[in-house]
């Protein structure tokens, strides 16, 4: 597949709600930049949800043939507990509970999310910068809003004027609300607040004399805000104006919102041309929370070692149950969802070995070309992931039925499929055959040889009981193994 090609790919764009067809700036080069982790604790699954399916975005922009520019930085200064700027700065925080450097804080779970994402098998961004890397591009920006007159500063602390941006611009933009109804939903500033209104953001904190990590300015020592980060290195790596900017739809009412006033205040642009959104977690009908007790870390999922899970699920089994949810829509949590999702993946995986075994004929009673053209128009139409899941089940049932000789192949028709089945399993929905990774061990596969030659001589002798017991502990362990005229075959 070429750039040529994609004249049909359409993208939801939260900015203008709804589908547009998709016309990079400059093509075939595309900028994406995604808000990635604030890196003061363990990665949750809301989060992952939201990179997984930025990695399925990027590898089937980068499999139509576009050259992608993937940004995803690291939060790693300037974030408080609260949106409205209250509160302390989330990594000094930890960083005194645990006793530890601040840096110490970003460097473990910096390791811990890129150690999560690789277990769900996501390609790396292109650049991943930090905000600590970018002190100097944050303070040149925020001192263009300010000569802009969008800006004031106030004893060291320098605040993004919200209602005089908003004589010129449409502030709410993104969420399509007014600044009255966003008013609504905020308190009033009480006299001990430095702000003139209540929607100004701050760009530039002062820091108390406490703070470890704190930077010389214009305005005094302190640190970046959390919105201006991403503004500054969006713009240093794909210019004022790019493609693609993602991220949860948490982000979108204030991080984003404000992301695009400082764009618009500094460089007199748009900073995206397309704006996409993931939805959220629920788990059990109900939203995803540490304090409601229903929130569990991608290593808890995977070992089930947490009260809401029968067991563990792996990496893969999860990144093919997110798949099979449009990245726009509510993902809902259970065991029971969980479970049918491991069955689809592992009788996606089974579909391939079994094609492999498919004798090719001389003629063709299905449309393999109708199955590829059926993938790419899932794909194309706002990267259907669920709707491209439905078609490969189609491929599968072609399969089942070439093995069972109620459907014909020939060899170019057998290719295509193998070729169709592997580009959109491997390539674009990034799924790993977990079984063959582990098979492919020469030590899983020493102990299997040996557990299969001694079952085999239990049933030479007949004797039934071990034989039967060896294949129920197998099931137990997840190995399941098939008596087959070729021999015994066994996957997990």
């Amino acid at each position: 597949m070429n750039v040529e090609k994609t004249t049909n790919l359409v993208i939801y764009n939260t900015l203008t709600r709804k589908k547009e067809d998709f016309e990079p700036l400059h093509p075939p080069l595309v900028g994406m930049y995604v808000c990635g982790p604030t890196v003061y604790s363990d990665i949750h699954l809301g989060n992952c949800r939201t990179f997984i399916s930025f990695d399925l975005i990027y590898r089937y922009l980068r499999h139509l043939g576009y050259k992608v520019r993937y940004v995803r930085n690291i939060t790693d200064a300037g974030h408080l507990e609260g949106d409205r700027d209250e509160g302390d700065d989330k990594f000094a925080k930890k960083a005194k509970l645990e006793q530890l450097e601040p840096m110490e804080i970003v460097q473990k779970y910096t390791l811990g999310f890129h150690e999560v994402l690789s277990l769900f098998n996501t390609l790396p961004p292109s650049i991943e910068p930090t905000a600590t890397g970018h002190i100097i591009e944050q303070i040149e920006m925020i001192k263009k809003i300010l000569d802009a007159g969008f800006a004031y500063e106030v004893n060291g602390t320098v605040y993004f004027d919200v209602e005089k941006y908003s004589r010129e611009h449409d502030y709410g933009t993104l969420t399509n609300r007014k600044l009255e109804d966003l008013m609504e939903g905020t308190r009033e500033l009480d006299g001990q607040d430095e702000k003139k209104g209540r929607l100004d953001f701050a760009l530039w904190i002062k820091a108390k004399p406490e703070t470890l990590m704190q930077w010389p300015s214009p305005w005094g020592w302190g640190f970046p805000g959390w919105h201006i980060e991403c503004s500054a290195m969006s713009t240093k790596y794909l210019g004022t104006t790019f493609d693609i900017h993602g991220g949860g739809m948490d982000l979108q009412a204030t991080h984003h919102t404000n992301e695009i006033a400082q764009s618009q205040a500094c460089n007199h642009t748009q900073p995206a041309k397309y704006w996409v959104h993931t939805n959220m977690l629920t788990v059990n009908g109900a939203r995803m929370s540490k304090s409601a007790g229903n929130g569990f870390l991608p290593k808890e999922l995977f070992t089930g070692n947490h009260p809401l899970l029968d067991r563990g699920y792996s990496p893969m089994t999860v990144r093919f149950f997110m798949a099979q949810s449009h990245y726009r829509s509510t993902l809902d949590f259970s065991n029971d969802a969980l479970q049918a999702a491991e069955k689809g993946y592992k009788k996606l995986m089974e579909s391939l070995s079994t094609l492999d075994k498919v004798a090719p004929s001389h003629t063709s009673s299905v449309n393999i070309k109708e199955l590829e053209q059926r993938c790419y128009a899932a794909m194309d139409d706002d990267f259907n992931s669920p709707m491209l899941i439905a078609h490969l089940f189609d491929g599968v049932r072609i399969v089942n039925s070439a093995v069972d000789k109620k459907d014909t192949l020939t060899s170019e028709d057998l290719a295509a499929l193998k070729k169709t089945m592997h580009t959109f399993i491997f390539e674009v929905l990034g799924l790993v055959d977990e079984s063959r990774q582990v098979a492919g061990s020469n030590v899983i596969e020493g102990l299997m040889r040996l557990i299969i030659d001694i079952r085999q001589s239990a049933r030479e002798n007949k004797d039934w009981n071990t034989s039967d017991k060896i294949r129920d502990m197998l099931k137990e362990a997840g190995v399941e193994i098939k008596d087959t005229k070729e021999g015994v075959e066994w996957r997990l």
